[in-house]
C-alpha cells in the first residue's frame, strides 16, 4: 500500500474518532487490492450488530456475516465497523438494513461477489435471517449467485452458531 493511500484512510489509526449516531454510508473507505488477479473471498463477521425496529424502536440484536470476492478495491476494516455502529439510532427492517448495507458496499467498492447475512435473536419469539447476494455480471458468479441463494438455509445452524 502506497504511503498515499494510507494518507487517505483517514479513520484507520486516529485515536480520536467520533462514533456516529445516524445512518451514514460516507463512513466507509477503502483501499487498493493487492491481489486483483486472483480469486478469494473477504469475510467480516458482526457479531455485536444493532438497530432498531422501525416502528416500535425497540433494539435489534444479531450477527452479521459480510463476503465478498474483491475486484479492484477493498473495504478498510475500521470504517465497516463505524458504518455498521451508524445504525445503531437506524429504524429499518431487518430485511432492508441487509439490503442497504449490500447496496452500498457494492457502490463503494463494485466487488466480484458479495453477499451478506443477517442473523437477528429473537424478539416474540421469532428469529428472522435475511440473505441478499449480487454477482457482478462482468464476471462468471451469477450461477454461484443463484446456487447460494437458494441453499443458504441448510447453512445455518442454530442462532448462535458462527458458521456461514
Amino acid at each position: 500500500m502506497s504511503q498515499r493511500e494510507r494518507d487517505s484512510l483517514t479513520l484507520l489509526g486516529n485515536k480520536q474518532v467520533e462514533y456516529p449516531t445516524t445512518y451514514d454510508p460516507s463512513l466507509l473507505e477503502t483501499f487498493q487490492n493487492q491481489h486483483p488477479t486472483r480469486d478469494y473471498m473477504v469475510t467480516f463477521r458482526c457479531p455485536e450488530f444493532t438497530t432498531l425496529c422501525p416502528i416500535t424502536h425497540q433494539p435489534d440484536f444479531g450477527t452479521l456475516f459480510i463476503n465478498y470476492i474483491p475486484d479492484q478495491r477493498m473495504v478498510e476494516s475500521k470504517s465497516l465497523k463505524l458504518y455498521l455502529f451508524s445504525f445503531r439510532n437506524h429504524g429499518d427492517f431487518h430485511e432492508d438494513v441487509t439490503n442497504i448495507i449490500m447496496n452500498d458496499l457494492i457502490a463503494l467498492m463494485q466487488p466480484r461477489y458479495i453477499e451478506v447475512r443477517g442473523l437477528f435473536y429473537p424478539r416474540g419469539g421469532i428469529s428472522i435471517y435475511p440473505f441478499a447476494n449480487w454477482a457482478n455480471p462482468q464476471f462468471s458468479y451469477e450461477s454461484m449467485a443463484q446456487q447460494r441463494l437458494f441453499s443458504q438455509l441448510s447453512d445455518i445452524e442454530t442462532p448462535a452458531s458462527s458458521h456461514v
